[in-house]
């Protein structure tokens, strides 16, 4: 239990109506999660309007509303706090009710469109071969020390965040590695949090169904790195165009890594292949597991960090070197008949375009590429045409199929992508809207040492489909469709 009055302590306030020294028991950003003695914060979200749910969470026993607008009728008995922001608001309460706990341990946050699972993963595998009790928050998964807890969101909601970040600390946590999505920056949901360090990745073509602009979502992503405090560290990639963006306004420590130009933490691939890269970092040869260029980039932000944590630079490149990557991120596996089957969670252009680009530099000699790519409904529609013909220019054969449809019909998704090819790309491609018909489709099409991708899902173990989700993992589909092949 705290009492209102404290929990209120950084929110500016506009209005207030009743009494602030009235202990609560909880916060709530649900009205269907109130309970007696709760605070209701009414978020005005992108599906629905809390102020709508105000009665119910009276009703459901809440104690004090914090609102943009205080109702006309206030009931007697209940405290109305009236503030300009309450999405801002409740992050900035959650992180007092739950103690701040942001506070008591080394908190790093990751932002940018590709690359954040597994940068954010790899820190935390370091960190634990290092010797540290370490927290992950990741669009795969949440983990404290070896306990697994599963993810819904790349971040929390700010209540959920705050109390999971304070089970992290009561847990013995002394660093804690999380994905900073554009959603929940712009959303607050990050509010109030003191982070020692902030990485970013790259920016592309990603999330215009929500941001709208391209400039907008720069903007999104550079407020992350505006907000740090002096005492931390910022690090940008200094290859990506609007790397160097991000750190402009920032009064945080700042830091690039590079492979292309000079940089605090500069890399060098001397070699590219299935056993993984052989790389020079900041002068000392190492060999890691990891593959791909763009790994190349994750690799040398982890590295950046950990030596901006304090961290020896020879232990952290050992460790580094017998690491492996984020599930789904990459993952590949090869058939009886020498098949490579890659799983990756490619989902925008760009990262799709990486993920061919690499797979080609692999590429010994005349293997086919058999790509098998689809896109999410109720989401960015712009990216569709460039996504099915950036498959096409990258691979010898394409199927177009389903991803997560959600609400959409399968079919309109599929005609959105075809109207990105031009007349060879359509002598290359078919659309088969079933997935796992599409995988084995593939499969049936691929010869010994051809290279199967399966694009879009990566880790995810279901298919959303008109609300319900259905069980679907994209790399046992593929070894079940191998095995019944006898591939």
């Amino acid at each position: 239990m705290q009492t209102l009055q404290n929990i209120l302590y950084k929110v500016r306030l506009q209005q207030v109506v009743g009494n602030t020294a009235i202990e609560v028991s909880s916060i709530a950003i649900d009205s269907r999660k109130v309970e007696k003695g709760s605070v209701f914060v009414a978020i005005n979200g992108v599906q629905s309007n809390g102020h709508l749910f105000i009665d119910q969470a009276i009703e459901a026993g809440a104690v004090a509303i914090v609102c943009e607008t205080i109702p006309s009728k206030t009931k007697e008995n209940i405290t109305y706090i009236e503030v300009k922001d309450t999405s801002e608001a409740v992050a900035l309460m959650a992180h007092q009710f739950y103690g701040e706990p942001s506070k008591k341990v080394k908190l790093v946050g990751v932002t940018g469109t590709n690359g954040k699972t597994t940068i954010a993963t790899l820190l935390f595998k370091l960190f634990n071969q290092l010797g540290y009790s370490c927290g992950l928050i990741s669009t795969v998964q949440n983990q404290i020390g070896t306990t697994i807890i599963p993810a819904t969101h790349t971040t929390p909601d700010a209540v959920s965040l705050n109390k999971l970040l304070a089970q992290m600390v009561n847990e013995g946590c002394t660093h804690i590695f999380m994905e900073c999505s554009s959603h929940a920056i712009h959303q607050n949901r990050i509010a109030g949090l003191q982070f020692t360090g902030a990485l970013f990745s790259n920016i592309t073509h990603d999330h215009l169904d929500y941001h709208k602009t391209f400039d907008e979502y720069i903007k999104v992503k550079k407020k992350f790195f505006d907000d740090l405090p002096s005492t931390a560290f910022a690090i940008t990639n200094a290859d990506d165009k609007r790397g160097m963006v991000m750190l402009q306004n920032t009064n945080a420590k700042k830091y690039v890594y590079s492979l292309k130009t000079m940089a605090d933490f500069k890399g060098k691939i001397l070699d590219n292949a299935l056993t993984g890269l052989q790389m020079i970092v900041n002068e000392i040869e190492v060999h890691f597991r990891l593959i791909g260029e763009f790994n190349a980039y994750n690799l040398m932000a982890v590295y950046g960090a950990a030596l901006c944590l304090g961290e020896d630079k020879y232990q952290v490149l050992t460790a580094l070197s017998m690491l492996t990557g984020a599930e789904g991120r990459f993952d590949y596996i090869v058939s009886n008949q020498q098949i490579i089957g890659i799983i990756d969670y490619a989902h925008t252009p760009d990262a799709l375009e990486n993920v061919l680009s690499t797979i080609k530099k692999l590429r010994k000699g005349y293997e086919q590429i058999i790509t098998v790519v689809g896109c999410g409904g109720d989401r960015d529609k712009t990216k569709r045409p460039i996504m099915a013909q950036t498959a096409c220019n990258l691979s010898d054969k394409v199927i177009l199929t389903s991803d997560n449809p959600r609400s959409e019909e399968i079919a309109d998704i599929l005609k959105d992508m075809e109207t990105g090819l031009d007349s060879a790309a359509k002598r290359k491609y078919i659309s088969i809207s079933d997935r796992k018909e599409a995988i084995k489709t593939a499969v049936s099409l691929a010869r010994e040492e051809d290279i199967i991708l399966v694009a879009g899902k990566g880790h995810e173990k279901y298919q959303d489909i008109k609300g319900t989700k259905y069980p679907f993992d994209d790399k046992a589909v593929l070894l079940e469709v191998f095995e019944m092949l006898g591939k």
